[in-house]
């Protein structure tokens, strides 16, 4: 799979791992940093992230912060990404099976390189499961298109 990961400051450590564990796998994967310790502002990663997964650049995308939280809500904001922090398997194995999440925010604060490494194997295998999971993923679809035309906005999707 073809995959992009970003993290700041706070999530350098655990993103380093999960890029190796990854390469491991066989996945090609590009890293938008950070590239060390020294202090990012993770606003600006995550956008990138987000915007290159939006652009079918890459399949997924995977962001690193403390908590997940922040990248997020940042990833979020970008036309056709449904980010979602998770620290369980439960909401996890949703998130693939039920949103068709594409981007996945991991929290280094939260998540140990054990425990990513068995959710990124649950997250990358798990197929969204479509149905009535499919008719929900397109109502959020339908609210992202009204609210980016309220606004000004144009889809990064062409």
């Amino acid at each position: 799979m073809l995959l992009v990961l970003g993290s700041d400051h706070g999530g350098f450590g655990l993103k380093t791992e999960i890029k190796t564990f990854l390469a491991a796998q066989g996945h090609s994967v590009k890293d938008f940093g950070a590239f060390s310790k020294d202090p990012v502002d993770y606003p600006d990663i995550a956008f990138l992230v987000a915007q290159a997964v939006a652009r079918g650049e890459y399949e997924r995308g995977i962001l690193v912060d403390t908590t997940g939280i922040a990248s997020a809500i940042v990833a979020n904001k970008v036309f056709g990404i449904r980010a979602t922090p998770c620290a369980d398997l439960t909401t996890l194995k949703s998130s693939r099976e039920h949103n068709d999440a594409n981007v996945l925010c991991l929290g280094a604060g939260l998540v140990h390189a054990d425990q990513a490494r068995e959710f990124l194997g649950v997250w990358l295998s798990t197929p969204f499961a479509g149905g009535r999971h499919a008719r929900r993923v397109d109502k959020i679809c339908q609210v992202e298109e009204m609210t980016m035309k309220r606004t000004g906005v144009h889809s990064v999707r062409g």
